[in-house]
């Protein structure tokens, strides 16, 4: 099969040829606006192509970085919040096993402000070598701020003068706080192009590093990348999933469907979900329009919130996100008791128990009115990764076009931040 291929799924009356062929041609102009450079926020499209202009001295001087981090330290810290922390986690989620103890550990702070949580994370780092990872544009940013001078401080207590070996900052190189301080003290320091959003800066140095750090091939990452890069850029319509994906959820969106949930049968695949949240709530809901994202996990949520899709108001649609490959051939025993009567299913994979769920599931979402869209992807690998969430990406810029906003701004995010820095009288 392709990297990702993409169908769906809803009533008769929800699509039609008319429908389909007006979004077809707004796709198509929003392609061309996005690949132009000349839509609104052009200039934060960076991202598009950036995975092409990655060179093999910026991933040599990654790899000299981790090589160095390793020979000190088993852990990496990873202290951002939104675009500087979500991507990465998602990504590591995706490709790591459930119980597998890593040789390089990767833990996150700076993306909330639990008192229980940091404390525990600190009492927990100092019994371990770790190094730290901040990921600011600005360094203004409250909540990874915090974390930083906690662990900075911890730091300098483990290691006294050399501490600063033990930091890398991933930051602007104009205009930055945490710029500024690397410099002043000798920390590691990669830069993230002005031209490229947190939430759109997986395949810089903000994602990059610390797979890599975790033992992640990010070669097979920018490889995937760049090939979707190269799919979305030129293949027609009919054969582009990305196109497919930004039509398909804008035609739900006129038919009154307000509310798209990513669901995934795989549980490792909830921080997919988070950073998928994020990508599309940032870019889109603005001027009073745009989806609103939500993440399941099927099974589980079938059995907490799976009354309300069947059953609750019909402002919703599904994309199901589906892996074609089974990782663990699982076959399920013979019971000489039977005492579950479930001897039916004896030789049979839970892949298969799996797929019926998912037809099952699907059937009965559609007839209750929530159409499904259904991407599937061939695998779980550092290639898939990379292919699947620049898909998103661009799926994401061309479908903010669509809806007439800017994809890449968040100026409502600040107002909370104005809140905050007045309620703590800075």
């Amino acid at each position: 099969m392709k990297e990702i291929t993409i169908k769906y799924q809803c009533l008769k009356d929800e699509i039609n040829n008319k429908l389909i062929e007006e979004f077809q041609e707004k796709t198509i102009e929003a392609r061309k606006i996005l690949m132009g450079k000349t839509g609104l926020g052009k200039d934060f499209t960076g991202w598009v192509d950036y995975p092409l202009e990655i060179q093999e001295k910026d991933i040599d001087a990654i790899k000299e970085v981790t090589s160095k981090l390793h020979a000190i330290s088993k852990c990496m810290v990873v202290v951002g919040i939104g675009g500087s922390y979500l991507g990465t986690k998602a990504a590591i989620d995706f490709l790591s096993d459930y119980y597998q103890t890593p040789d390089y550990e990767i833990i996150f702070l700076g993306n909330n402000v639990s008192s229980q949580y940091l404390k525990q994370t600190l009492d927990y780092l100092k019994n371990t070598d770790f190094c730290v990872n901040v990921i600011s544009k600005s360094g203004k940013t409250l909540e990874p701020a915090l974390a930083f001078r906690f662990v900075k401080e911890l730091l300098i207590e483990k290691y006294g003068p050399s501490y600063n070996k033990y930091i890398v900052a991933t930051t602007s190189e104009v205009g930055s706080l945490i710029h500024q301080e690397a410099l002043e003290n000798g920390y590691y320091e990669f830069f993230i192009p002005s031209s490229i959003g947190g939430r759109y800066s997986i395949f810089t140095a903000v994602g990059l590093l610390p797979l890599c750090y975790a033992g992640y091939d990010i070669y097979e990452v920018i490889k995937g990348a760049i090939n979707c890069n190269q799919a979305c850029l030129h293949l027609p319509f009919e054969d582009n999933p990305a196109m497919q994906y930004a039509a398909l959820r804008n035609i739900f969106y006129k038919n009154g469907k307000v509310i798209e949930a990513l669901v995934s049968y795989e549980p490792k695949f909830k921080y997919l979900g988070e950073w998928w949240k994020q990508l599309f709530g940032e870019s889109e809901g603005k001027n009073n329009k745009g989806l609103f994202p939500v993440s399941l996990i099927y099974s589980t949520d079938l059995h907490s919130l799976g009354q309300y899709v069947q059953d609750g108001i019909r402002n919703m649609f599904e994309t199901v996100i589906d892996v074609e490959e089974d990782q663990h051939e699982v076959v399920i025993p013979k019971d000489e008791n039977n005492i579950d009567n479930l001897n039916y299913l004896a030789g049979k994979k839970i892949q298969y128990v799996k797929n019926q769920i998912l037809k099952g599931v699907t059937q009965a979402h559609v007839s209750g009115q929530v159409p499904n869209i259904i991407i599937t992807i061939k695998n779980v690998s550092e290639y898939t990764l990379g292919y699947l969430l620049y898909f998103f990406m661009f799926a994401c810029g061309m479908s903010g076009y669509i809806l007439g906003v800017n994809p890449f701004n968040q100026e409502g995010v600040e107002t909370y931040k104005k809140n905050v820095y007045s309620l703590l009288k800075k």
